[in-house]
């Protein structure tokens, strides 16, 4: 008899990538404002405060702020925030349009 192939996979296939610790989307903001704040401060004697420790600090405040919070937490916290809606509970919909009217006509 021949042997069933197998194949090492993951353990939670749902999980996202984290380099570091941390998520892609939260890399990119820390390199985004290191470069950012390079272009701006790189030629002044600030650059080491402006550039390296206010990076440091954003890297380190992203990382502990965001310990135990679910996946893409900063991402739906910010959409909470400026949204424009309101949300309430237990409010009729006014946007709401039945398909079908009463008397059956479409």
């Amino acid at each position: 008899m021949q042997e069933l192939v197998s194949s090492k996979v993951p353990r939670a296939l749902e999980t996202k990538t984290k380099i570091a610790g941390f998520e892609l989307a939260d890399v990119l903001i820390i390199f985004l404002y290191l470069a950012a704040s390079n272009f701006i401060f790189g030629t002044t004697a600030l650059k080491p405060v402006m550039v390296w420790c206010a990076t440091g600090l954003l890297a380190g405040g992203l990382y502990f702020l965001k310990r135990g919070k679910p996946d893409d937490f900063l991402r739906h916290t910010l959409q909470f925030f400026l949204s424009e809606t309101v949300f309430t509970c237990g409010q009729a919909d006014s946007e709401y349009r039945p398909v079908i009217n009463d008397g059956g006509d479409k």
